[in-house]
This record gives C-alpha cells, structure tokens and sequence, in this order.
C-alpha cells in the first residue's frame, strides 16, 4: 500500500527553482508531523526540512532557500526550493518527522547542473 508519493523533480539550472509536492493520505496527513528528506549519491539520507506541529525546521544548508508548507485540503506536504546549487542534487523523499515511521517513497530527483 503506497502512502507516501513524491512528484516535482527534475533537472534545473544553478539559481533555479523547483516545488516538490508530497502526496498522502488524510490519515497520515492528520496524524503525523511530515518532512522532507535527502539523499545524495554515496551520502546518508538527511534532513532538509520538517513540520513539528505549527513548527517548522530546516536544515542549516537550506535555511533562506526552501521553504516547507502544508494543504490540508489536498493532504500533500511541499518543498519550494529557491536558488538551487549543485549540492542539492539528491533524490527528495518525505517521511514522518522527526521520527521516520512509514515506508519510504519512491523519491523524487533533483538535478542542479548547467
């Protein structure tokens, strides 16, 4: 049973933007706090920014750049990421925050590249 699916990805240029949208269902947009995640190539799954209640937080990396939201009426978590850098190449996952408790997703990829 699929319960957390990834959309918005794709390949963009240095100083580009991209929203990411994570699509769920009304019980688990409901009951868990969400977030998004990274994982680079050869690198550990990271955090990059998450809902704890009204609360957000964001890695240190992001901070100014991308910006965490929520719809209730669509039950979808998402991502506007803002002045992208090549660093942020990664596959982009959601999950419960800050403790991961459902199946991982497909991901979606990201690619900064000119």
């Amino acid at each position: 049973q699929v319960q957390l699916v990834e959309s918005g990805g794709g390949l963009v240029q240095p100083g580009g933007s991209l929203k990411l949208s994570c699509a769920t269902s009304r019980s688990i947009f409901n009951h868990y706090n969400l977030g998004w995640y990274r994982q680079a190539p050869g690198k550990q799954r990271e955090l990059v920014a998450g809902f704890t209640g009204s609360y957000k937080t964001s890695a240190d990396s992001v901070k100014g750049r991308f910006t965490i939201s929520g719809d209730q009426a669509k039950h979808t978590v998402n991502l506007q990421m803002d002045n992208l850098k090549p660093e942020d190449t990664a596959v982009y996952y959601c999950n419960s925050h800050p403790t991961i408790s459902l199946p991982w997703g497909q991901g979606t990829q990201v690619t900064v590249s000119s």
